[in-house]
């Protein structure tokens, strides 16, 4: 009877039971335990472990593509651009933003045809108001600064986009006989252009002040209360918060390439180089400095701008005044206005929204300790042209990234990822095997402006997004480990910030034509939307 009954016994347990099994393993959710930082019972913060919902390998590839977007585009040079963007929050809100235009030069301009491209990404701090704003501003006012320069005007003609920011600046560009197209002009004009935008929006809430005070408030010093004024947080926030900016800007007229960059986001080119017995290998060109206390050139150059005995206290562990990171950047109002300014601004606009500003570090003295003057680098590139018949077409591309994708990549690695993709390579590949499959070589060297401790995920790449913005979050995050992506990707706001940053990243690339050689100077001091 037994013998006959174990056979529909074990075909039930096989129906049952492994389905069960089956169900429990990949429907049950996943967690992960995670050491984070967190605030004890004495407000003092304490390490703790925490448990998080692992995300699904569709999940994560929902995370890196759902900000992702990419476009092409022919102009009248027989060149093809492309470019992508992708951005991954670890905030909550996202802190990064970024922009692009694409205006065509006016037929009036003696370099016509031709266009400006501009690519920018914005990288947030306390907050994500200062970045959102630049991301509407920041290439109006280049444009505008541009526009002034290269037709010898006041302002900006009276029709196109670019009317409505006549009010924002309110000084006028000499008319001066020097070719106005010389790259030392544009890059004057560039850094003018940020630096003029940083002021009006450090100024905003001083102009909202001083709208609001009458005789006889002046008279009994006596300070309104503006909290629930419109302008209140309009202008407030964007000032105390912060953001670091860099912008490429591609004069296809004359084939310029410019690199403005205020603070430690970095722009870096790929070249493309073949010899006589078409041999090549990707050149790796460092566009732009990450700008903090521990880049050489920022510490003396902060030094300068304050008496010897601040020396030892304007930048300490790498920080401005100890506190923040980049040592160039727009708001941040904190570092620029007076110890009386910001008690006023404070009591006026933010006490009565329960948002009161801290106050400065105890070093500071001798105010403003940040600049969102940026480092403007020109380059020669070829653009178009007939490619030299014995070789490939040259290729290049320029990336432009926050510092989310620096503190886990080196520009060795950004450069070689993204040749590979460009040359097609898919699934998992060792780290140790890029190098062979997409050669490097070193062009300028990578001014590292932080304490760079990158603790790579695994040890290989991946080669599975299309959108090659993605593809290098991906790889930042993970690459070819995908449990060590998935948890990285799975931890959220705000642990998050401990493991990984904001990261924004923007890829332009172009094929045709020959390179040339590039010679490199420094200035330290879509669709097509309109024209220029």
């Amino acid at each position: 009877m037994l013998r006959r009954a174990w056979k529909p016994l074990a075909a039930t347990t096989v129906l049952i039971g492994t389905p069960s099994y089956l169900y429990y393993k990949f429907t049950k959710p996943q967690t992960f335990d995670l050491a984070v930082k967190v605030r004890g019972a004495d407000g003092k913060p304490v390490m703790a472990t925490r448990t998080f919902s692992l995300l699904s390998k569709d999940a994560v590839r929902d995370r890196l593509i759902e900000n992702a977007t990419s476009d092409s585009f022919s102009r009248p040079e027989n060149t093809i651009w492309h470019y992508a963007t992708a951005s991954v929050a670890a905030n909550d809100p996202l802190e990064d933003a970024h922009a692009d235009a694409i205006i065509a030069r006016d037929p009036s301009d003696p370099s016509a045809p031709g266009d400006w491209l501009f690519f920018t990404v914005m990288d947030g701090h306390g907050g994500p108001h200062t970045s959102r704003l630049l991301s509407k501003t920041l290439i109006s006012a280049v444009v505008l600064e541009l526009s002034s320069l290269i037709h010898h005007t006041d302002g900006v003609p009276s029709s196109g986009f670019l009317e409505s920011l006549k009010s924002i600046f309110r000084t006028s560009s000499p008319k001066l006989s020097e070719d106005p197209q010389n790259p030392e002009r544009i890059a004057l004009a560039i850094q003018n252009a940020f630096t003029k935008l940083d002021r009006e929006l450090i100024n905003a809430p001083l102009s909202v002040l001083a709208a609001n005070l009458d005789a006889e408030s002046i008279k009994k010093n006596i300070l309104p209360d503006l909290s629930k004024h419109p302008l209140a947080l309009q202008t407030m926030l964007p000032a105390v918060s912060g953001s670091c900016a860099l912008m490429a800007v591609f004069d296809t007229a004359h084939r310029h390439l410019y690199v403005a960059c205020s603070g430690d986001s970095r722009a870096v080119a790929g070249i493309w180089e073949e010899n006589d017995e078409g041999h090549g290998s990707w050149r790796v060109e460092v566009l732009s400095e990450d700008q903090t206390g521990r880049n050489p050139n920022e510490l003396k150059r902060i030094q300068s701008e304050h008496p010897p005995n601040e020396a030892g206290s304007v930048i300490r562990a790498g920080r401005i005044l100890g506190g923040l990171e980049p040592s160039r950047a727009f708001g941040d109002a904190r570092y620029k206005w007076p110890r009386e300014v910001q008690d006023v601004l404070s009591r006026a606009f933010l006490v009565g929204n329960d948002q009161p500003l801290r106050p400065p570090p105890s070093s500071f003295k001798t105010p403003p300790y940040v600049t969102a003057t940026p480092v403007v680098t020109h380059r020669d590139f070829d653009f178009g042209g007939i490619a030299r018949p014995s070789r490939s077409p040259a290729s290049r591309f320029v990336v432009l990234a926050t510092d989310g994708l620096w503190d886990k990549l080196s520009s060795e690695d950004v450069v070689a990822l993204v040749g590979g993709h460009l040359k097609g390579l898919k699934g998992v590949i060792p780290k140790t095997t890029l190098s062979d499959l997409v050669p490097t070589t070193s062009g300028a060297p990578t001014v590292e402006g932080k304490d760079k401790k990158r603790n790579k995920i695994g040890d290989s790449w991946s080669f599975e997004e299309d959108n090659i913005s993605s593809h290098l979050i991906r790889n930042a995050f993970g690459g070819g480990d995908v449990e060590g992506l998935r948890k990285l990707i799975s931890i959220p706001a705000p642990f998050a910030r401990s493991y990984r940053d904001d990261t924004t990243v923007t890829v332009v690339w172009w094929v045709d034509g020959q390179e040339g050689n590039a010679q490199a100077t420094t200035f330290s001091s879509g669709n097509i939307k309109a024209k220029l």
